[in-house]
């Protein structure tokens, strides 16, 4: 039995998800269909691919992910199926997949699979749903499409290590307005070995000066950081919208000092 995961920007007050998971079912009566998100923000590929990236390893191999997120193709951005890892992925090339896959896959191609309408608005339902049914019902990838050996890249920014810092940013902010970075524990730990350090939040207006373990470790209201599952540094409010009471958006600065005797005031000159 198919499982086909829907990600979009759709919303859930118009009519977008049911049609495409109506076509679904009309190809694949026994289909399981996963809605993963449909608030995404609009044509924001980034917050989409985050998305992805941390939850469809939790699907079983063979699972089918469609991506609704800036779906008009061009002749460098086409539609494409990516296959890695036994999962499959259907979107377009617009660099999703790089902030998904981390640009490692097994097999990709250019989909050549007519629409079943003569609409060019509802892709997701007029195409995507086809390939889906296709890879369900066992056709090969080169059934689809020729290949395509390279990916477009997504701009994903790298956290950045240097003499005693990290310079990172904010790649999602989550519904709580809890804020998650591009830095890993892993770069974290390595830069660390052992010293003191300051995270710094709005310039050094803002500071946290330890990792927790929970957000209840601290009282409310109070700055609070930690790694989450996704393994990358988390930055919140305890039980309030760091984001919006702070004002910090997708991409804002955060930096990390490694110290022993610098002076706060001292911090932002490495910057």
């Amino acid at each position: 039995m198919a499982i086909v995961t829907l990600t979009s920007d759709w919303g859930t007050r118009d009519y977008y998800a049911a049609a495409v998971k109506g076509t679904l079912l009309s190809m694949m009566p026994d289909v399981t269909i996963v809605d993963i998100t449909h608030q995404i923000n609009p044509f924001n590929i980034s917050q989409a691919g985050f998305t992805l990236k941390h939850c469809y390893k939790n699907f079983p191999v063979g699972t089918i992910h469609i991506i609704a997120v800036e779906t008009i193709e061009s002749p460098d951005s086409p539609h494409v199926v990516v296959k890695a890892g036994g999962h499959y992925f259907i979107s377009t090339d617009n660099g999703i997949f790089s902030l998904i896959l981390d640009g490692k896959f097994d097999e990709a191609v250019c989909i050549d699979v007519p629409q079943d309408s003569d609409s060019f608005t509802f892709i997701t339902r007029d195409r995507f749903a086809r390939v889906a049914s296709m890879i369900a019902h066992g056709e090969p990838l080169s059934n689809i499409g020729a290949p395509r050996e390279r990916l477009n890249f997504g701009g994903a920014f790298c956290a950045v290590p240097r003499d005693n810092a990290i310079s990172g940013v904010v790649t999602y902010v989550d519904s709580y307005g809890n804020i998650i970075t591009n830095i890993s524990k892993e770069m974290f730990d390595n830069e660390r070995r052992g010293r003191d350090f300051t995270i710094m939040v709005k310039g050094d207006l803002y500071t946290v000066t330890k990792i927790s373990d929970s957000y209840l470790d601290v009282g409310n209201v109070e700055l609070v950081a930690i790694f989450g599952s996704h393994g990358f540094l988390e930055i919140a409010l305890n039980r309030a919208p760091l984001a919006t009471l702070y004002g910090i958006n997708v991409d804002s600065p955060i930096n990390v000092v490694f110290h022993d005797d610098m002076q706060l005031s001292d911090l932002n000159t490495l910057f």
